[in-house]
């Protein structure tokens, strides 16, 4: 059998996770995912985030999940993420 080779190999899509801070919106919820690293001259940790607009179909999310996302394609002016999976609920 002759292996396919027409169709584009695709990439891999970023992943992250973290913890849903708004879910106001209709199909679409705001993660705040959080990255340390250190300081380039005084090797001291920092806390960075980054707020990322989410699509969520079914308006499952709740503010306090924690949730793992993937990178795709543009979805509106600032939703370029959408949910793999909810790892923790909010209690």
């Amino acid at each position: 059998m002759a292996e396919d080779t027409t169709a584009p190999e695709r990439n891999n899509r970023k992943v992250r996770e973290g913890h849903v801070t708004s879910a106001g919106m209709d199909k679409t919820a705001v993660v705040t995912v959080t990255t340390r690293k250190p300081h380039p001259r005084y090797h001291k940790t920092m806390a960075r985030t980054t707020r990322l607009y989410v699509h969520d179909e079914e308006n499952t999310l709740n503010v306090g999940d924690r949730v793992r996302v993937a990178e795709t394609r543009p979805l509106s002016k600032l939703k370029r993420w959408r949910i793999v999976e909810i790892l923790e609920r909010a209690k």
